[in-house]
């Protein structure tokens, strides 16, 4: 920075044809100015101007350096409007990284919407369901399902996670519907495997209060898929507990039923979120994609503290 100013300081010089007319033009004072180009010419080794009591002359090295140090000026100056106005404005090419099933389910079908009203935006998307370093990857936000603690990240809730005891109706026909928690070991379970962990998710069913609490159970059937979960669950294999996402579709056109009210884990990394790296100046691209998932998913009924699940109706089983 000093090095720049002291460039600017030169070309001021040099437009102003004195120390003190470069003074005023820099909001300085002419024996800043004239130390300051005594030092650069010192740090090159070059007579930049010869002085006299009555004038100031550019010499010939002077003029060569000037040509130079305007250009970089110039440069440098349509180079920070560039990049302000691609920080300001929605434009340029925005990396995503999303969870496999949100980004199938709740990020794929509003991303034509998206890019019809953001032209300017080019969509880079890649689905997988592993945390993935997002600055080293250079990806602008990720949207997970919980979030690993970096300080060098923000974490913004877009939604809890809610999870429901789902079946299909031709299941319940088939086996019958539990009528206590006990139950439930007498019928098929679907388990997810956790990739990055090879751990099964657990089960959470309610007690005699309606409280949830673990509950041991056996899976009949285990999948690392989501997608593939919620499908098995669909043809009738047996019980899996869905988050809202997952669940959403089979309830809706009722190839599954909902045998619980919804259950939302406590801890705080539990929700869906859109992660992204903590700068002073989020790019507009950012912006505006964080503001369209907000809406889209408000005409959803979701919100940071809220999802449909919560009014989803159940069929009420007794839960002692």
């Amino acid at each position: 920075m000093d090095k720049l100013r002291t460039l600017e300081i030169f070309i001021a010089t040099c437009d102003g044809g004195s120390f003190a007319a470069a003074a005023r033009l820099c909001n300085s004072d002419p024996s800043t100015v004239s130390k300051a180009i005594s030092r650069l010419e010192s740090q090159l080794g070059l007579t930049l101007f010869q002085r006299s009591t009555r004038q100031l002359r550019i010499t010939a090295a002077g003029q060569c350096y000037a040509r130079t140090v305007r250009k970089m000026i110039l440069d440098l100056s349509s180079c920070e409007s560039e990049l302000k106005q691609l920080n300001d404005s929605p434009c340029g090419t925005l990396r995503i990284n999303s969870a496999v099933c949100y980004g199938h389910l709740y990020l794929r079908p509003i991303l034509k919407a998206f890019c019809r009203q953001y032209p300017e935006i080019k969509v880079e998307l890649e689905i997988n369901d592993f945390h993935v370093d997002i600055i080293e990857n250079d990806i602008d936000i990720a949207l997970r399902t919980g979030f690993v603690k970096d300080s060098r990240l923000i974490a913004r809730c877009l939604s809890p996670m809610d999870f429901l005891v789902c079946a299909s109706p031709d299941y319940l026909k088939e086996r019958g519907t539990p009528s206590c928690r006990e139950d439930f070991r007498s019928h098929a379970w679907i388990g997810f495997k956790i990739k990055e962990t090879q751990q099964l998710q657990p089960i959470f069913l309610p007690d005699e209060t309606g409280d949830y609490q673990l509950y041991e159970l056996e899976r009949s059937h285990i999948t690392d898929d989501g997608e593939a979960m919620a499908y098995m669950c669909i043809d009738g294999m047996g019980f899996a507990q869905l988050p809202h996402f997952l669940a959403r579709q089979g309830l809706e056109s009722g190839e599954l039923i909902s045998l619980y009210p919804c259950f939302r884990p406590p801890q705080p990394d539990s929700g869906v979120f859109a992660i992204y790296p903590k700068r002073d100046y989020l790019p507009a691209r950012v912006r505006v994609f964080i503001e369209f998932m907000t809406d889209a998913l408000a005409d959803m009924g979701e919100s940071s503290n809220q999802t449909w699940a919560r009014e989803w109706p159940s069929v009420g089983l007794i839960t002692h």
